[in-house]
C-alpha cells in the first residue's frame, strides 16, 4: 500500500497532464466537427439561393397554347369591329338627309362661282366715253343762277361758297337704277375742278352711278374768283331716278 502511494505521488502530475491533454484533444475534435457542420449548412443554403425563380417556372410550367374558345373570341371581336365600321359607312351612304345637304351646298358653291365669273366678265366702258348733256349759264346774271338743277325727277345740287357753275354736266340720263351720290370736289381760282371723289354708298341699285357722278363732277366748271382760296372745297350731290 505504501508502494502504491509512493508511485501515485511520483506520477500524479504526469497522469493529470495526460488527462488534461486528452480532454483538450476531445474538445478540439468536437469544435472542429461543429465548424464543419455549420460550414456544410452555409454552403447548402448558398447553393439553394442560386436557383432563379424564372428558371423554376420555366421548368415547372409547360408552354401554354391558346384554347379554341379564346381563338374564337378574338376572331369574333375582329369581325365585330370591321362589321361596325362597315355599318357606319353604309349608314352614311344611305343617309338621304346627308346627301341632300351635301348636294345643295355643292350647287350653291357652283352658282356663287358662276355669278362671280359673270361679274368679272362684264366690261365697264371707259369713263372718257360717257357723254351727257350740260347746263350752261354763260351770259346770265350771276345772282339769278341757282345751285339746284332739276332734270325730271332727278336733280343736281352743289355747294361751293360764293361760287356758281358755268358749265354743269347732267349724268342722270345714263342711270338705269336710282340712288344718291355725293361727290367731294376741290376747285381752283379759275373755276376748274382739280379733284373729284365719290363717297362710298351701299344703297345704290346701279354700281355705275358713282362713276357717272365722278365724271360729271370732273367736267364741271365754276366761275373764276381771284379772292377765293387757292384750293376751295365743296360738294356736288347727284340724285338719280331709275329711267
Amino acid at each position: 500500500m505504501s508502494n502504491i502511494k509512493e508511485l501515485y505521488r511520483k506520477n500524479v502530475y504526469g497522469v493529470m497532464g495526460t488527462l488534461i491533454f486528452h480532454i483538450l484533444l476531445v474538445a478540439g475534435f468536437l469544435v472542429a466537427e461543429l465548424n464543419l457542420n455549420v460550414k456544410f449548412e452555409k454552403e447548402e443554403a448558398i447553393l439553394l439561393d442560386f436557383t432563379a425563380p424564372e428558371e423554376k417556372e420555366k421548368i415547372q410550367e409547360p408552354e401554354r397554347t391558346p384554347e379554341k374558345n379564346e381563338i374564337t373570341d378574338n376572331s369574333s371581336k375582329t369581325n365585330f369591329s370591321s362589321g361596325s365600321n362597315r355599318a357606319v359607312n353604309d349608314a352614311l351612304k344611305k343617309d338621304k338627309f346627308f346627301d341632300a345637304n351635301y348636294n345643295r351646298d355643292i350647287e350653291e358653291a357652283k352658282k356663287l362661282v358662276a355669278d362671280v365669273n359673270k361679274q368679272l366678265s362684264k366690261k365697264v366702258a371707259p369713263v372718257t366715253k360717257f357723254t351727257m348733256p350740260e347746263e350752261t349759264t354763260e351770259g346770265q346774271d350771276p345772282d339769278s343762277i341757282k345751285n339746284v338743277i332739276y332734270s325730271g325727277k332727278s336733280n343736281i345740287h352743289y355747294f361751293l361758297e360764293n361760287r356758281h357753275h358755268i358749265r354743269l354736266p347732267i349724268p342722270v340720263y345714263l342711270a338705269k337704277g336710282g340712288g344718291t351720290v355725293i361727290v367731294d370736289i376741290q376747285v381752283d381760282r379759275s373755276g376748274k375742278v382739280i379733284k373729284a371723289e365719290a363717297r362710298p354708298s351701299k344703297s345704290l341699285s346701279d354700281p355705275m352711278l358713282p362713276t357717272y357722278a365722278t365724271q360729271a363732277a370732273e367736267r364741271t366748271v365754276f366761275n373764276s374768283e381771284s379772292k377765293a382760296p387757292s384750293i376751295q372745297k365743296g360738294t356736288i350731290t347727284y340724285k338719280f331716278v331709275a329711267q
